[in-house]
């Protein structure tokens, strides 16, 4: 690097080069407008970096290299040279049949993960035919009531042949045991299966609010699939700790990074305080962050993300197994940029989202389909998304050379900084007691909110471009638009399902099954044994999660003003 003379000259020449240069361009020209800042944080972007901006920048203890120590330039020592990121698109709608059709495409298309979505009744714990769940069913995701329901998704799937995500939280234990089920209908063995359940309750207290149980209980719930998962399946990842939702609730990138961090401290300071050693649970626990426009300042986050995470694994909870302080992470291009206006813009937005996590080293990728502001994506649209990535891995060269943005000044000092404000987030976190108490208080939904206000702000006064919304705007005439949708006879067709699984089931098994449950949840056993014979019983969500919601009680949030 460079010494204290070195940076002192380059110093003064930045200084000449503003006065001799800058200064007469200025006064003559000026620049499109009088600062410049960061998409989200809006911290000051400098006209120019240069290495006197990294002048405490230490390449080994900084930087270093792949797969070693801190991770800020990855965690596989060959990246994507080696093997390209997971392709794994999130899909799921109407019926099992209809989303298993979908996954059919896809991988003939070829995907090379399943993402799969639920819709709303199932990811509250409901079945198709409680009243809750009218006018839902199938609306968000596929509606899932028993393990006949699974059997029809994976129809045709090998599980050891694909790895499978499921964006489910409250009610995560439940679809686990049921993808448990169908790999031991499989014949595939349970230490073979591969995937990832969200399982990040935490994040539905703050940004998403598909929560069922009180925070206790659901962290016991989390730490039972901890220990359960290390024993049974050790491939699969058993929480996917999510930045994504607190992304698209108007968090900043620091705030993402620092929310969703504390998250994980609380989730790995939970599974220590029920007896698990770190190094046995932590390497399956992995991250899901969002990638918005601002291209170099996503790359920045993540690098940053890997730096504070191996640290905070280090320091704070003594991990000795590298795999324990890799932060390992899914990304999803941002949904809340996706605009109904000039549909065709988010093919490009997407486009350059993806290209950020790319560049950022991401270890699996969705991108969003551009007519996902107006509906479910269509099968047309789900082609082109993927298409994207295809394109990104295989003609780019960006997956050719790992880290490629490392050195560059100004993305290194915006990781640096990144890092910086994210690690005094944490400090007031800790200072507050903890992620908990700073969620049940609302303190961490009031920072989001404050900043989601302001940037609303910015584009209602046109201070904040969005393209086709406030600028560049078209008169579009009313087109047909190939739109997905789950109208009401697909909802009957599901209830009437439901109705004939539960008349061709035995009865008695499901009730001693649930009965076991129930006194399993009363004591201190693990519960993941008892929601799985559940399952193999034909016991459904809603009625799984009612004995929990007897024995836990429902979470009911504070003000938040």
């Amino acid at each position: 690097m460079f010494d204290e003379d070195d940076l002192e000259a380059i110093r003064e020449a930045k200084a000449d080069w503003e006065s001799e240069t800058v200064a007469p361009t200025m006064e003559r020209f000026g620049e499109r407008q009088e600062t410049f800042t960061t998409d989200t944080g809006g911290n000051e972007v400098k006209r120019l970096y240069t290495p006197a901006d990294v002048s405490d920048l230490d390449y080994q203890a900084d930087l270093g290299f792949p797969a070693q120590e801190p991770y800020t330039r990855g965690v596989y020592s060959t990246m994507y040279r080696g093997q390209l990121w997971t392709m794994r698109q999130y899909a799921g709608f109407g019926t099992p049949a209809e989303t298993n059709e979908r996954y059919q495409y896809l991988l003939e298309q070829g995907q090379t993960g399943l993402s799969m979505a639920f819709d709303l009744p199932t990811q509250m714990g409901y079945d198709s035919d409680d009243p809750m769940a009218a006018g839902e069913v199938g609306k968000q995701g596929v509606a899932i009531d028993t393990l006949a329901d699974m059997e029809t998704v994976f129809d045709g799937i090998p599980l050891d042949d694909v790895s499978t995500s499921m964006t489910i939280n409250a009610p995560a234990s439940i679809l686990l045991a049921m993808y448990i089920a169908v790999g031991d209908q499989q014949g595939v063995p349970r230490e073979e299966l591969r995937g990832t359940i969200q399982n990040d309750i935490l994040k539905e207290y703050v940004a998403r609010n598909t929560y069922i149980y009180p925070p206790e209980p659901s962290m016991r719930i989390i730490t039972d699939i901890f220990e359960f998962c290390a024993e049974e399946t050790p491939k699969f990842n058993t929480i996917s700790i999510s930045g994504y939702h607190i992304r698209e609730a108007g968090s900043t990138a620091a705030q993402e990074v620092a929310f969703t961090l504390g998250n994980g401290i609380e989730y790995v300071q939970a599974a220590l305080e029920a007896g698990l050693d770190v190094d046995e649970f932590a390497p399956q626990l992995s991250f899901f962050f969002n990638a918005h426009n601002n291209i170099l300042e996503e790359v920045a986050k993540f690098r940053a993300a890997r730096r504070l995470w191996a640290s905070i694994m280090d320091e704070r909870f003594d991990a000795n197994d590298p795999k324990s302080k890799q932060l390992k992470f899914h990304t999803q291009t941002a949904g809340s940029t996706l605009t109904a206006q000039q549909i065709q813009n988010n093919v490009v937005r997407v486009g350059y989202q993806a290209l950020a996590a790319v560049l950022g080293g991401t270890q699996s990728l969705h991108t969003n389909s551009y007519d996902e502001a107006l509906s479910l994506p269509s099968e047309g649209s789900v082609r082109t998304a993927l298409r994207t990535q295809q394109i990104l891995a295989h003609e780019s060269g960006a997956a050719d050379t790992i880290d490629p943005l490392a050195g560059s000044y100004y993305v290194e000092s915006l990781t640096d900084d990144i890092e910086a404000e994210a690690r005094s987030l944490l400090e007031e976190i800790d200072d507050r007691g903890g992620m908990l108490p700073s969620i049940e208080n609302q303190w961490v939904q009031r920072q989001i909110q404050d900043v989601a206000y302001e940037r609303q702000q910015e584009i209602e006064s046109g201070e904040r471009i969005i393209v086709g919304v406030n600028e560049f705007e078209v008169d579009e005439e009313d087109k047909a638009v190939d739109l997905q949708e789950v109208d009401e006879d697909d909802e009957q067709r599901k209830v009437d399902q439901l109705a004939a699984r539960r008349a061709d089931r035995d009865e008695e098994a499901v009730d001693t099954t649930l009965e076991a449950l129930r006194d399993a949840a009363r004591g201190e056993e693990n519960l993941m044994p008892y929601i799985v014979d559940a399952v193999k019983a034909y016991a459904s969500v809603g009625e799984i999660a009612g004995v929990l919601r007897d024995e836990f009680g429902e979470y009911t949030p504070g003000a938040s003003v």
